[in-house]
């Protein structure tokens, strides 16, 4: 290997080239869906599949190669795609690219992707910014701390002990934490006012907090601080600090490595800002009362380039710079510095505010089971499509490792192949197989920009209606989606759709959640975690499958009993957590707040107590041209019907508490409102139910039924026509 040229040449026997014209015809489809007609003839400009941000290439990566070649004129690397487009000087710095670099392994830290470079007549795509303007009250200080400051603050914080009478120290399950001053109550998401901690702020920070007195950046010396420290590849989810507890401004120092920080309005908008290492973030007004603020859990950020090359950029510029690359996370710790509240909040923004908002609602009655079409459409309406809606973001983030049979099922594809993900949800599906061209469909338009987020391409639309054409799919999945149809003609839709979709020999695998969750004598993962005491709920929904991994020591806020609802009156039943199940046609609970302090919780075995992250390759991109894009605005869940959304109704729930800083996730409603639990409306199917339901499918044989982990599966077989 060239000790300047991080690109390992591919030497290839017949055997291998014929592998590698297979893969290279394969990225060919991949640019051919993206719009990217490639040329037949030599020219200045190519295409470099594989060699994109969307997985894991970076600016300064691609260009140490690409500059080997010759002369570059213009890279572009367009956010999320995995493809960039380069331009040289001469075509025969492009050609000795084309031929030296194709096929090769560019390395990526430890990792390395296959490049596969095509000609192109002209770059018509813009390398456009996915930063904008800072939200109202926002503003960010680079360089406010020296680097001496720095290392004064660090080591002021001392994670190897704790004297919990004048601090307090937290291992949550995702970073660390100390408190001082007031501690953050994370059993009842907030502070009690009356029991401050003995030793007060650290007095390192005082000289930093009359500087910003004197700079106008706070009015009042903070009396509460919150230390975090964040590994590489660990995050918080988007969250609002309770208006009741803390003043209008907040403060967050950020120290250590540079990391990407997401604020979310609620029409929408996503405004990304860039925090660099001794940089501080000021929120006030509609920043700190309205938009909610998070860290998405990943190793590495994109972010504009000279925001790595110069520390003299600051976020509001953000939206006019067009270079892009990507950042590898390194350990962050933050300094969120808070004034506690003595009277209730009278700000401008009364629906987030949880001194002024309305009393939770009455937790209504359990629906009946549908009488007709309009009856299931609006059932599902309630509480399938508004519940994914509300649990969006939450949902995602307990989706991290795909299914081991159903990553079989992807393996056995052949390169180059379409496959389409019926219900996709946040996309952990659509990289498990590099070599396909993967595109997700989701119902819940939320769930689809976390695809994009991250790289893959999925679009809105429901299970009954994909707008693809007939017969364009070399496979299909449809993974824990059927079983919230509330009606057997509508799964009977939902698997003709499926086929529908299939060219003549392609395959389709469904799952569904199985109303036998002891097979064989083996019960299911769901069940066999139950102790006969307590049912611990682990919030997963492919019916909430997955089980706590430690039981008896679990602290996630996810794990609490719940409430049985029997059936009266013809009405659903609440299913309960961990048991076995008593009817086909029931509702399932989701725990929203618990789920999100599910995140935060003490974990009282932090070295065991761990998920893997899903490490799916990115590789696989396809938009298709019937496809509608996918709108900004918040939608729900993978799978029913098309209907009009509401998010502010909460007759699905039996409580209503958004979330809420860098330090804490907490509601904003009223701090006594009960912990908001939402019902899932589900179908669990018998035994050879669902080898039943294919079967009154035409050009369609079942290849193999199997039990799951407490699901029936199939795996189907559309036939040749004769």
């Amino acid at each position: 290997m060239d000790p300047v040229n991080n690109v390992t040449p591919m030497r290839k026997s017949k055997e291998e080239k014929k592998v590698f014209r297979k893969q290279l015809k394969s990225s060919h489809t991949l640019l051919k869906h993206e719009g990217i007609r490639t040329a037949q003839q030599p020219t200045k400009s190519l295409v470099v599949a594989n060699g994109g941000l969307g997985n894991g290439v970076s600016r300064e990566e691609l260009c140490a190669a690409l500059n080997e070649m010759g002369e570059v004129e213009t890279l572009l690397m367009p956010p999320h795609k995995p493809y960039a487009f380069v331009t040289y000087r001469s075509q025969e710095s492009a050609q000795k690219a084309h031929f030296h670099l194709n096929g090769g392994k560019l390395m990526c830290g430890e990792n390395g992707v296959t490049l596969y470079l095509s000609f192109i007549d002209s770059v018509s795509h813009e390398e456009e910014s996915v930063f904008a303007p800072l939200p109202d009250g926002l503003l960010l200080v680079e360089d406010f701390v020296s680097a001496e400051e720095e290392v004064q603050l660090m080591a002021a914080i001392d994670w190897s002990s704790s004297n919990d009478e004048v601090i307090a120290q937290k291992a949550l399950k995702h970073r660390r934490v100390k408190h001082f001053g007031f501690e953050f109550r994370y059993d009842n998401n907030n502070v009690d006012k009356d029991e401050p901690l003995p030793a007060g702020l650290p007095d390192v920070c005082l000289p930093l907090l009359e500087r910003c007195i004197k700079d106008g950046y706070i009015d009042i010396m903070p009396d509460q601080l919150t230390v975090n420290q964040y590994q590489s590849g660990q995050g918080i989810p988007p969250h609002v600090d309770t208006h009741s507890a803390f003043e209008d401004t907040l403060l967050s120092l950020s120290l250590g490595a540079r990391t990407v920080m997401e604020f979310r309005h609620p029409d929408g908008r996503v405004v990304p800002v860039v925090l660099p290492g001794r940089s501080l973030l000021v929120m006030k007004g509609e920043s700190r009362y309205l938009w909610t603020h998070g860290i998405t859990p990943r190793k590495f950020d994109m972010v504009p380039v000279c925001d790595l090359k110069s520390s003299t950029h600051s976020g509001h510029d953000l939206e006019t710079n067009g270079s892009l690359t990507l950042s590898k996370r390194g350990t962050r710790t933050s300094f969120t510095f808070r004034k506690i509240r003595p009277e209730p909040c009278r700000c401008a923004f009364p629906s987030a505010c949880d001194s002024q908002g309305p009393p939770a609602p009455l937790p209504p009655s359990p629906p009946a089971l549908p009488s007709c079409p309009s009856d299931a459409a609006r059932l599902e309406q309630e509480f399938v499509h508004q519940v994914y809606d509300a649990i969006a973001y939450h949902f995602s983030s307990t989706r991290h490792s795909p299914w081991p049979r159903v990553c079989h099922f992807l393996s056995t594809l052949t390169p180059g192949s379409v496959l389409v993900d019926v219900g996709c949800g946040n996309g952990k599906y659509l990289g498990v197989n590099p070599e396909i061209t993967a595109v997700g469909c989701d119902r819940s338009s939320a769930l689809v920009q976390i695809c994009a987020d991250r790289g893959f391409n999925a679009f809105v639309s429901d299970a009954l209606s994909v707008p693809l054409r007939t017969a364009s799919c070399d496979a299909c999945i449809s993974i824990a989606v059927i079983h919230h149809l509330s009606t057997q003609e509508r799964r009977l839709a939902a698997v003709r759709e499926l086929v529908r979709l299939l060219k003549p020999g392609g395959r389709a695998l469904i799952y569904v959640w199985a109303f036998e969750q002891e097979h064989n004598k083996q019960k299911s993962k769901y069940l066999k975690d139950h102790n006969g005491k307590q049912n611990l709920i682990k919030n997963t929904s492919e019916g909430s499958q997955e089980p706590c991994e430690y039981p008896s020591k679990c602290s996630d806020g996810a794990c609490t009993p719940t409430d049985y609802m029997p059936v009266t009156d013809g009405k659903l039943s609440v299913h309960t957590n961990r048991t076995a199940f008593n009817t086909q046609d029931l509702l399932v609970p989701w725990h929203l707040k618990e789920g999100k302090r599910q995140e935060e919780k003490v974990s009282e075995d932090t070295g065991k107590n761990k998920r893997k992250s899903n490490k799916a390759s990115v590789n696989s991109c396809l938009s298709s041209s019937e496809s509608p894009q996918s709108d900004s605005s918040p939608s729900v869940d993978c799978s029913l019907s098309r209907s009009g959304t509401n998010t502010s109704k909460t007759t699905h729930s039996l409580g209503s508490n958004p979330l809420s800083s860098d330090g804490n996730t907490h509601p904003s409603k009223l701090e006594t409102s009960p912990a908001p639990v939402f019902h899932r409306f589900y179908h669990v199917f018998q035994q050879g139910e669902l080898e039943q339901l294919c079967a009154q499918v035409s050009q369609v044989k079942v290849l193999r039924s199997y039990h799951d982990q407490g699901n029936w599966c199939v795996i189907l077989l559309k036939e040749e026509l004769h």
